[in-house]
């Protein structure tokens, strides 16, 4: 009998953490070293000047987002100032099936919500080397009043709880070592007995009671 590590299901990999933690350019350098494909969220809002339909978002009208709904056809979603943000079910689903990793950015309460509908996926949470660089980082991006800076600064604090939800916490100090890090975990994963029961001795007509024999 022969063990084949080809065509197996894919990994969900949810990438999320706080404001400022960094989780956006660490999947983007995710993206550069390896095959992995993007969650693409949908929404009802509409297209901002450059966006692409299936690209940048599944732009849908307010009736087909309610229909996918009704069909528990999302992952997780919420409805922010009128328009629904949701993670396709289905879309994720198929590449999962076809053996492509799948990488999810997300928020934090997204991420739970993703958790509660497939447990099986990889959470892992991005946290950044300490509160003052945080703060530092949401600075240089210059887009807070003071207000809205401390807001945003007290809700991370927060947010820094939820860590324990999640398999795997990976601190964002160098970019190339957070995503060496995660692209060990992912490795890690795939080599997992839980995973390989599911994968392969499944495939090969094995099943568990079989080994205790």
């Amino acid at each position: 009998m022969r063990f084949s590590s080809e065509k197996n299901k894919g990994l969900l990999i949810v990438i999320s953490g706080p404001s400022g933690a960094g989780k956006g350019t660490i999947c983007k350098e995710l993206l550069k070293n390896r095959d992995y494909w993007l969650s693409v969220s949908a929404t009802t809002r509409s297209p901002r000047k450059g966006e692409i339909d299936e690209k940048s978002y599944y732009f849908l009208t307010k009736e087909e987002f309610e229909t996918k709904l009704s069909e528990n056809d999302f992952l997780e979603y919420a409805e922010v100032y009128g328009n629904y943000y949701g993670t396709p079910k289905s879309k994720v689903i198929e590449k999962l099936e076809t053996g492509k990793d799948v990488i999810l950015e997300i928020d934090i309460q997204g991420a739970l919500k993703v958790k509660e509908n497939y447990p099986e996926g990889i959470f892992i949470f991005i946290l950044p080397p300490s509160m003052e660089e945080l703060k530092n980082r949401i600075i240089k991006r210059g887009s807070e009043t003071s207000e809205s800076l401390m807001t945003r600064f007290k809700s991370a604090y927060k947010e820094i709880n939820y860590v324990s939800k999640y398999n795997y916490a990976v601190v964002n100090d160098e970019v190339e070592l957070a995503v060496t890090k995660i692209e060990s975990i992912i490795i890690t994963e795939k080599c997992s007995v839980e995973r390989f029961e599911q994968n392969i001795l499944s495939k090969e007509g094995l099943i568990h009671e079989q080994l205790n024999d």
